[in-house]
């Protein structure tokens, strides 16, 4: 599997920055991990082939780039955009997003060849198949209701926490896999916000440290993501310590 976190912060030179305030994940160019940024870091072929986000949460930072996405491809799409995500996201999203006050509703609307917008909800815990991908949901701790995945080709397979504090679900299902090659975690915060951290439910590097050790496999990767833009150099200071673990390029394409 190919992975890239695409960019969505510029610098003062107008540049990508290494910064991150919104995410977005892309394997292997078709499926979308969120949609922070997706309509305004993805490429030409990713906005030609992705038909299939998985949303972790409805939290802004995760979701941004989703209404401009669809309406980038309105007039093209020659069948939906699909939003897999829980009932009680796609609730979310009709209500506060896609209500025709801040965005249309696009679930609503077709063009020439039909419809451009789909949802296919799924129960936390679940699994489900997105093309040629299997799926496996879990509840991670967040304020929200919010999932974390096990991704898998067929023959080997990822995991994203997605936004959490600490849980345990997650790291019974990736102890589970033998075939598990990387684990993207969260950790938002340096270990000096932690109250913060823990009000917001997010993760800082002692609280990643006790979280990966209930992970069984030393030998997979962990990369982190979804370090605050503002506390980035500190977080990753304080990551350097830590012998399994690397920041994931903003990016960078990583091949599994």
């Amino acid at each position: 599997m190919r992975v890239q976190l695409l960019p969505s912060t510029i610098d003062e030179d107008g540049r990508a920055s290494a910064r991150q305030h919104l995410l977005s994940m892309i394997i292997d160019d078709t499926i979308a991990i969120d949609a922070g940024s997706l309509a305004f870091s993805c490429s030409d072929r990713q906005r030609d082939q992705i038909r299939d986000i998985i949303l972790t949460h409805t939290h802004l930072d995760h979701i941004a780039g989703l209404p401009m996405f669809v309406d980038d491809l309105f007039a093209s799409l020659e069948r939906p955009v699909c939003i897999h995500a829980t009932s009680e996201m796609i609730e979310i999203l009709e209500r506060d997003l896609f209500n025709w006050e801040i965005y249309p509703r696009f679930s609503e609307l077709s063009n020439e060849k039909g419809k451009v917008l789909e949802y296919q909800p799924f129960e936390r815990g679940a699994n489900f198949a997105v093309g040629q991908y299997s799926i496996t949901s879990v509840a991670v701790n967040h304020q929200v209701a919010a999932c974390g995945y096990i991704v898998s080709d067929g023959s080997q397979s990822i995991g994203i926490t997605g936004d959490t504090a600490s849980t345990d679900e997650f790291w019974k299902l990736c102890n589970e896999r033998s075939d598990l090659a990387a684990i993207f975690v969260e950790c938002a915060f340096p270990d000096e916000m932690s109250q913060l951290a823990g009000v917001s439910c997010h993760l800082t590097p002692s609280g990643l440290k006790g979280e990966l050790a209930k992970l069984d496999n030393t030998d997979v990767r962990v990369l982190v993501i979804n370090i605050k833009p503002m506390y980035r150099q500190t977080v990753l200071q304080q990551l350097a310590e830590f012998d399994r673990v690397e920041a994931l390029d903003v990016g960078k394409v990583y091949d599994f």
